[in-house]
């Protein structure tokens, strides 16, 4: 007889949870605290709610190698423009030197840059897509990602494919300089060019998307949509904030706000993202 099915874990409080830094991950990444609940949680049961917490509808984020296996029909997904690497054209320097962050984060995430892209199918649908990887210097723009989000579009053009892109950026890359804000037109003008040819483009904005990319590809979208409560922006709330010397509205610029404000068309559940974009591929297309 089992006792003890799905009975809830009971709370634990880490040194990590004292220094206010969440998720909490104890041993071996079995357990993992909800930053917006705070129930403790079997990763694997997490896992297999395509990484959103079963007690709050909290979405985790993922790779962007786990969104592409969530949105495309499996084995579809074609990667393209892998061997583009970026170059130290400032030699900036820090805390550390570029080059020495863009080997961490090579290491870390097993990409060369903060974009993975290629050509894949929704539900039988050929499809450019897109997706930023947040965990390489926090998504960020620069040189190689503004060329890759290019060529999206610039494959899509040519083979009058719609283009899905799914957006995790803290903006342009600082350590470009002006070569990453360059990006921001670049991007802009391969959609616009994409356009001519009347097939859809469809963002997705997960947790966050902000910065530049906010400001220049981002919102240009046929039908913008968004997970739940995902931080949508060009400059953070707090920031604002400081700047207006004034109290911003509950849930100023998350996914609730901007649909109530008319900055998106939907918020969508990541379990339903997929269906979800079919019904609208099929819409815009058949």
């Amino acid at each position: 007889m089992v006792i003890f099915k799905d009975r809830k874990t009971p709370g634990i409080k880490g040194p990590k949870e004292i220094e206010g830094k969440n998720p909490v991950v104890a041993p071996q990444g079995f357990w993992v605290k909800c930053p917006e609940c705070s129930e403790i949680l079997q990763q694997p049961k997490v896992g297999e709610n395509l990484d959103v917490c079963p007690e709050c509808e909290f979405h985790f984020r993922i790779s962007a190698r786990r969104r592409i296996e969530l949105l495309c029909d499996p084995g579809a997904f074609v990667e393209k423009d892998t061997s583009l690497l970026t170059t130290d054209i400032l030699e900036f320097s820090d805390s550390q030197k570029y080059p020495d962050r863009l080997k961490a984060s090579r290491s870390k995430t097993r990409l060369n840059d903060a974009f993975v892209s290629g050509e894949g199918k929704v539900k039988g649908r050929s499809v450019q897509i897109g997706v930023f990887e947040f965990s390489f210097m926090g998504g960020s723009m620069g040189m190689v990602v503004g060329e890759k989000i290019a060529r999206v579009f610039d494959r899509g053009t040519k083979k009058k494919q719609p283009v899905v892109l799914v957006l995790a950026s803290g903006g342009a890359r600082m350590q470009e300089g002006i070569m990453s804000l360059m990006q921001m037109a670049k991007t802009v003008a391969a959609l616009n060019n994409f356009r001519k040819k009347q097939v859809p483009y469809i963002p997705i904005f997960t947790h966050p998307t902000t910065g530049g990319v906010a400001a220049s590809f981002a919102f240009l979208g046929d039908v913008n949509i968004a997970e739940p409560n995902a931080l949508i922006g060009f400059a953070g709330p707090r920031v604002i904030q400081q700047t207006l010397s004034e109290k911003l509205p509950p849930k100023f610029q998350r996914s609730e706000f901007l649909l109530e404000h008319g900055m998106l068309d939907g918020i969508v559940h990541r379990k339903e993202l997929r269906p979800y974009l079919d019904r609208v591929l099929g819409f815009l297309m058949d």
